[in-house]
Formats: C-alpha cells, structure tokens, sequence
C-alpha cells in the first residue's frame, strides 16, 4: 500500500509539475506565474514548519542534533545552489558569444546551435537528479506517515513548477520545439517515480535515521522558499498587488494544512 502511495505521489509531482509548468509557460496560464512563486513559498514553509519539522521533533532523537542537521542542510542547499549559480553562468557566458557570433545566421543551428543543444542536456542532467532527490524525499515522507506523504508530494509539485518553467525555457530555445522540449522535461520529471522506489528500499533499511531525512527534506523546503522564491516576490508593488502576494501566500500554507486535515484519518 506505502509502495502504490509512493509511485503515485511521486509522479504526480515529478510529471503533473512539468505539465503545469508548461500550462504557465505556453499557455493561458502565463499571466498567473507570480501568483504560482507566492502559492509555492506558502506550500514549502508550511510543509516545512507545520509537519515535517514537528514530525522529526516527535522522535526520541536530542533536538540539538535535529538543529544541527537543519543548520547542515541549509548550508548543503546554499553551496549546491552556488555550484548551479557558477554553472549556468559560465554557461550563459559561453552562449551569449555564440549568438554575438551568429547574429546575421540561424542561430540554432551548427556549428553553433551544437552549443545550445549540450546546454540543453546539461538541464536535462541536473534537472533528473533534482527530481530523484525529491522522490527520496516524498518515500521518506510516506513511510514517516501517509499524510505527510501527501502533503510533501504537493509542495514538490509546488516548488517545481517554476524550476520546470525555466528547463522548458532553455530547451525550447535549444530545439526551438515546443513538444520535443516538453517531452524531454517529463521524462526527465518521471525520474521522481526511481528515486521514490530507491528511497522506499533506503529509507526502510535505514529506519532509525527516517528523522534525519524529514529534516534534511525540510531544510530542502526552507531553503528554496526563502532564497529562490521569496527574492522573486520583493518587488515594489502597488497596495492590491502586495495583498495579492499575501493572500497566495496564505493560501499555499492553507493548502497543504487543508491537505493533511483531509487526509489525517486515512
């Protein structure tokens, strides 16, 4: 039953995130993309603060060790985001004097176009590791508890969306086909499914460690919200757009609260 749970959380956030980012990127949808930033921040923190950290707190383990383990995630998440940050930028650097070079030629096509492509693959490969965390962290999630299973798929699905908006961005600028970027992405997101399975298999022979995993996850959580979606959001706004802002906020945390509500007897 854990094992059915896990396959179907784990590809509704890994493909059903790809699907929406696509909505929001191609489709109609585009115009509410700052709403998705607030409504993904919400869902992390109050994942994060509401369940799994109180989960982890229940446990017999010292709280000293607990908040060494966040503090240790959240500079984990910081380092690795830098080492993105270098990565793409040197990337960027490179692509950008492709372009200067092929401005009056079809920049897509090579001898340059070779350069864009492999940055495309580049995304793929960080992108199908991203996503095999996450689904050792949604197994992680489910074995805890089924709710908090539930509720961690969620805010996956949440704060992938626009991290799947970008991947979507450089590889429809790499293949300029929409339906090829789009398949490549979810292939890459169904990579959540393995690391579900392989998590389900770690997490059971490493019982006694389930707490640390709960906090890693939530450190994971903390950190996107604050350092990668929150920024987004500080602009200066007029009074109805700031509002607007909270009142997603607000309902990201409601959501996953709401979620747990429903799903605590089951």
């Amino acid at each position: 039953m854990i094992l059915i749970a896990i396959l179907a959380g784990t590809l509704v956030a890994g493909i059903g995130s790809v699907w929406l980012a696509a909505a929001l990127s191609f489709g109609v949808l585009s115009r509410y993309t700052q709403h998705m930033l607030s409504l993904a921040a919400g869902a992390l923190m109050g994942t994060a603060f509401l369940h799994l950290l109180p989960e982890a707190f229940e446990s017999e383990i010292e709280p000293h060790r607990l908040f060494m383990t966040l503090l240790i995630g959240l500079v984990f998440f910081f380092l690795l985001d830098k080492a993105e940050l270098w990565h793409h930028g040197h990337e960027h650097h490179h692509a950008a004097a492709h372009e200067h070079d092929d401005h009056d030629h079809e920049a897509h096509h090579h001898p340059h176009g070779q350069a864009h492509t492999s940055g495309g693959w580049t995304v793929l490969a960080g992108d199908s590791v991203h996503c095999f965390g996450d689904g050792i962290l949604i197994a992680s999630a489910f074995i805890a508890d089924l709710r908090l299973g539930v509720v961690a798929a969620l805010a996956v699905l949440a704060h992938e969306v626009p991290h799947h908006m970008g991947d979507l961005l450089v590889l429809r600028q790499s293949t300029g086909d929409r339906k090829a970027a789009l398949l490549k992405v979810t292939l890459a997101g169904a990579i959540t499914a393995l690391g579900g399975l392989i998590g389900y298999w770690l997490v059971d022979q490493l019982h006694d460690y389930l707490t640390y995993f709960l906090v890693v996850a939530s450190s994971s959580f903390i950190y996107v919200a604050l350092a990668d979606l929150i920024p987004q959001l500080q602009k200066r706004l007029s009074l109805r757009e700031t509002l607007a802002q909270i009142a997603w906020l607000l309902v990201g945390i409601g959501l996953v609260t709401l979620v747990s509500t429903v799903t605590h007897g089951h």
